[in-house]
């Protein structure tokens, strides 16, 4: 698959880009073990189901890691650098949960080729999980790049923790 990005040029104040994700448990395993967050809130369905949630939900970063992945693929895609970020968690994301972030240039800056959009992420029913606002510096070459698959992973429960 092949994406090209849109340059500091082309990137007009109100352009919008979707990215689209489901949430299950093994996205929530896989970034458990990558961040090092094994919150039981996030993994435990026993401790999970004690809580005002009722059940496990999805780390919150895992939420602004979408936001990250829209910026890299979508808008303004590859070449992007991503500079800063404020994000406002707004409602749990639970297992099984579809997110789609929306991405909206509410700024271009005159002297960098820098933009700030507008970052919302919403779950299946429509409902704002997550709002914020990213600066983001836009490439200025046009580029179009293969994109590389991610490596295939595998979780293995950790035997130490595990219980007969």
């Amino acid at each position: 698959m092949q994406i090209s990005n849109v340059t500091f040029n082309e990137i007009a104040i109100g352009d919008t880009a979707t990215y689209t994700r489901l949430i299950t448990n093994q996205e929530v395993e896989a970034f458990a073990a990558i961040s090092g967050d094994h919150n039981p809130l996030h993994l435990d369905p026993d401790y999970a189901a004690t809580t005002a949630f009722g059940e496990c939900i999805a780390h919150g970063m895992l939420t602004g890691a979408l936001i990250s992945a829209a910026i890299a693929m979508q808008l303004p895609g590859p070449g992007s650098v991503y500079l800063s970020q404020s994000i406002q968690f707004r409602a749990p994301v639970f297992l099984g949960d579809t997110l789609t972030v929306i991405l909206e240039v509410t700024e271009k800056h005159g002297k960098r080729p820098w933009v700030t959009l507008g970052c919302t992420v919403e779950n299946q029913e429509g409902k704002a999980v997550a709002k914020g606002e990213a600066q983001v510096a836009a490439p200025t070459e046009k580029e179009t790049v293969t994109v590389v698959p991610p490596p295939a992973i595998q979780l293995l429960e950790d035997a130490s923790l595990a219980s007969d």
